[in-house]
């Protein structure tokens, strides 16, 4: 959305409509991301009315279409983000309208120390409950000590390559991510692309029908199940992938706060508080439609 001064027409104001989730793979790593948690005993319809807090970590901003939707669904919500490439903050403030108020200094301070009175306007307090970040993933869990109720990856780099170092599981960051979430309900939301071959014959997963999840995508779930739902988790917990409809994505969710299950059993209880959560964030889009395809616990 674009908006000018009657005073001074020359000057364009930039803003991102923050209730929008365009595109598919988002609305996907949403709808998971805030069904698993609802699942577990996290209390979402506080935390979204503002009477208790919500910690939220987003790796990878993009233009920034998961924070904005996430605080201004969610009061309680204080949502970090860490982005490592300085031209991705600067187009999504420039070009996107992102808040600028949100954007970080190295020391931890705020870049713009007094919000724009256009912001105020604008976003009426969602920019205070932003902070966007210039830095590594791994750089930045290392230099804090937050503890993350929900924290969503959307990570590639610029060939299109989800970094080694986010999924290697003896990489500090995976377990720097393991001490900072939540050991009771923490819940992490992982966008992957498509790796499946299927000339590959050695590889035919039930359900590959369905699922784009070849090898390489399978390791990546396999070392955050281990990585995060090993010793620093309080009851274990459990990881599932769904298949983002009508793009090659896969979204990876693992959660502390779910009970051990059958697959059926736990994709009712999530698909269950899909419902609730609609309801309570009011959602302009179903979260069930990007629940049921190709559900399948990660081994």
């Amino acid at each position: 959305m674009a908006a000018y001064r009657e005073s001074d027409p020359g000057s364009i104001c930039l803003m991102q409509q923050a209730e929008c989730l365009a595109v598919p793979y988002v609305k996907s790593m949403v709808s998971a991301g805030l069904a698993t948690i609802a699942s577990c005993k996290f209390d979402l319809e506080s935390a979204v009315c503002g009477r208790k807090p919500m910690n939220i970590l987003c790796i990878g901003h993009g233009g920034g279409s998961i924070p904005l939707f996430l605080a201004s669904k969610i009061q309680g919500a204080e949502v970090h983000t860490a982005e490592i490439d300085p031209v991705v903050i600067s187009a999504s403030v420039q070009a996107m309208g992102f808040p600028s108020y949100s954007v970080m200094t190295p020391s931890g301070s705020r870049a713009q120390s007094i919000p724009d009175p256009i912001e105020e306007v604008q976003w009426k307090g969602i920019h205070e409950r932003l902070q966007l970040h210039e830095s590594d993933a791994e750089k930045f869990l290392l230099e804090n000590k937050n503890l993350y109720d929900l924290v969503f990856i959307d990570a590639y780099d610029g060939e299109d390559i989800f970094p080694h170092a986010l999924w290697d599981p003896h990489s500090p960051f995976l377990n720097a991510l393991a001490d900072q979430l939540h050991p009771e309900h923490g819940t992490v939301v992982i966008n992957l692309h498509s790796d499946v071959d299927f000339r590959d014959a050695d590889f035919s997963p039930p359900g590959s029908h369905l699922l784009p999840m070849g090898k390489y995508v399978s390791k990546v779930c396999r070392a955050y199940k281990e990585v995060l739902l090993g010793s620093k988790s309080s009851n274990n917990g459990l990881a599932y992938v769904v298949s983002v409809p009508w793009v090659c994505n896969t979204s990876l969710v693992v959660s502390r706060g779910l009970g051990k299950s059958s697959r059926d059993m736990v994709m009712k209880t999530i698909m269950s508080r899909a419902l609730v959560v609609e309801n309570i964030l009011d959602l302009p889009f179903s979260c069930l439609q990007y629940l049921k395809r190709g559900f399948t616990l990660v081994n």
